[in-house]
């Protein structure tokens, strides 16, 4: 399996793992820190524990800055925007400079939102090409599907070739209309990590850690480290 696999025993301990792990990394910046943020309910529990008593007094929030790896293209307020949720569990209970926060647009068309959004990250990243040995982001947080998927990148969907666009709406494979980053930008960052919690991912995971797995989440190769944050019961110990 390509990277590194740290197990922890439960959702409760992954979030916690992480929030750390994430809260030394940003204190240890010397200059503007961007992450990339996944949707699901485990990266929610990361970042309602972000915005917790535990962490909101020690968190940098003024250096760091938010984007999405992936959005539905449904209103802020919908029960599922990945924006609206991570509003609701983080950005609304911490110092967040609202400066500092770039949801996917969904207004519009999906491709003229996915167009802006690419060039957002273009304006932050200061050039219109990535280069390797310069990541756009600090941290990329992904999560993986029963089916494989990560971000938006789904299974036989045509944005799985996708090389030159940073950002594409992704209009079959689900009920609803989805924006995401291509692999090339979610491959630019320091950190790639997999947040992986619950035993109905243990089947999808298995492969992937045997090596031998084609999914759309085994094909990421970041230009950094790779890391798979898992809880036991994703990784069929539990």
């Amino acid at each position: 399996m390509r990277g590194r696999v740290e197990i922890l025993p439960d959702p409760a301990a992954l979030a916690r793992h992480v929030a750390e792990w994430m809260t030394s990394l940003a204190l240890a910046a010397k200059s503007p820190f961007r992450v990339s943020l996944s949707g699901g309910s485990t990266p929610k529990a990361l970042f309602a524990l972000l915005a917790s008593d535990d962490f909101v007094g020690r968190f940098p929030w003024s250096q760091v800055a938010w984007y999405w790896g992936d959005e539905r293209f449904v209103p802020y307020d919908h029960p599922e925007s990945n924006y609206g949720m991570t509003r609701k569990a983080m950005l609304d209970k911490a110092p967040v400079p609202a400066a500092n926060v770039h949801p996917v647009p969904t207004d519009g068309s999906p491709d003229d939102a996915a167009a802006r959004y690419e060039r957002t990250l273009q304006a932050a990243y200061g050039a219109a090409m990535l280069d390797p040995a310069r990541p756009l982001f600090d941290i990329t947080l992904l999560g993986l599907g029963p089916d494989g998927h990560t971000a938006s990148l789904l299974p036989g969907e045509p944005v799985l070739a996708e090389r030159k666009r940073w950002v594409a709406a992704v209009s079959h494979g689900r009920p609803e209309v989805r924006i995401t980053m291509t692999y090339p930008v979610i491959e630019s960052s320091r950190y790639v990590a997999f947040l992986v919690a619950g035993k109905e991912k243990a089947a999808i995971l298995k492969p992937i850690r045997a090596g031998g797995s084609t999914v759309p989440a085994a094909r990421v190769r970041p230009v950094r480290e790779l890391l798979w944050f898992v809880d036991r019961a994703a990784a069929g110990e539990g």
